[in-house]
């Protein structure tokens, strides 16, 4: 079996900083001398090679424009690697993970996203662990000597997660990101124990890069006594394509007349709208509840149990890619890889 070749792609964040000896200041270390840094990572017997994005930024200021240029990045070097590592802020990794997902298709490759809590220049680090893991992850094999992982995932504390199904829930813990409503793709203990039935196998005939995402997205997260009229510019159609709306519970909302004329009146003019819930854990079920049967008569979609960070991609991705309404619909209720059951 040949020795993997492993990308690792630096786009900035916590883990890729260190103190400045003279100014005590924290700044991005350059990833050329990873080995410096990681020399842990010498002892694998993988062929590791390194690059960063042109410039380097807190995730807090990631774009679209840079989820295009990771594509661009994988897309150049994917016949010449046999496995990705992206470092990344950790405020937005989820974000990122869901849109590559939806991005890149037809993946036999993994891609894994990892980052850390504290800069890796610091002793406590977590920084190291997280990589060294992620790195083992993109490089492990079957016995036949194919990915075991062959999606976009993220890892983080010892645990590996589908990329489009977690979520960032905690600001100063290193269990810093969680997937309730799908199950670990792996846990690092001692070894890596990898659950291949969660795994994800693509159906895609071949694999596709697609760099072109909308911003015509809008994000409604309801709240007892919401002032819906503020909200009037999102409803506009013609500069809004699709409402994401975060609702409670199992997709339940109040029945303020305003805010039903204005969804039925979006809708209508040709809007799609997208409910989600506001809760961790769990499933919309419109018609459930009575006060989620309005939006089953005016065409709201139900998202079932995605993620809002795979809601907002999955719409950016879909309106992106120049389908009709009726194709994005039908894809908003179908999973297309593995964001929701």
């Amino acid at each position: 079996m040949s020795t993997p070749k492993i990308l690792i792609i630096y786009t900035g964040g916590t883990i890729g900083m260190i103190k400045d000896q003279r100014t005590g200041e924290l700044r991005s270390f350059n990833f050329e001398y990873i080995y410096d840094h990681v020399p842990e990572l010498e002892r694998f017997n993988f062929d590791l090679k390194s690059i960063s994005i042109s410039k380097p930024i807190d995730s807090s200021e990631i774009t679209l424009c840079h989820w295009t240029d990771l594509v661009e990045i994988i897309e150049t070097n994917y016949t010449n690697y046999d496995g990705f590592v992206i470092l990344h802020g950790s405020d937005t990794m989820a974000f990122t993970a869901s849109a590559l997902s939806f991005m890149i298709q037809g993946l036999t490759k993994p891609i894994i996203l990892t980052g850390s809590q504290l800069p890796i220049g610091t002793i406590r680090t977590d920084g190291k662990e997280n990589l060294i893991t992620a790195v083992e992850i993109a490089g492990a094999r079957d016995e036949n000597g194919q990915a075991v992982v062959q999606e976009v995932a993220v890892y983080f504390e010892y645990s590996l997660y589908r990329g489009n199904r977690c979520s960032k829930v905690s600001a100063n813990q290193f269990e810093a990101f969680q997937s309730p409503n799908y199950p670990e793709l792996a846990v690092a203990g001692v070894n890596i124990e990898f659950a291949h039935d969660r795994l994800f196998r693509t159906k895609s005939p071949e694999l596709t890069f697609h760099k072109k995402l909308s911003n015509q997205v809008g994000l409604v997260k309801l709240f007892p006594g919401i002032p819906i009229e503020y909200y009037q510019k999102l409803f506009d159609f013609e500069s809004v394509k699709a409402l994401i709306l975060e609702t409670y519970g199992a997709g339940n909302a109040p029945s303020h007349p305003r805010m039903q004329a204005m969804l039925e009146q979006y809708i209508k003019a040709g809007g799609i709208v997208l409910n989600v819930t506001q809760c961790s854990s769990g499933s919309v079920k419109q018609g459930a509840y009575e006060t989620s049967s309005f939006f089953e008569r005016i065409g709201v979609i139900s998202g079932k149990d995605i993620t809002t960070e795979a809601a907002i991609t999955k719409t950016q991705y879909l309106l992106g890619s120049g389908m009709n309404q009726q194709a994005i619909i039908e894809s908003l209720h179908q999973s297309l890889v593995g964001e929701m059951s």
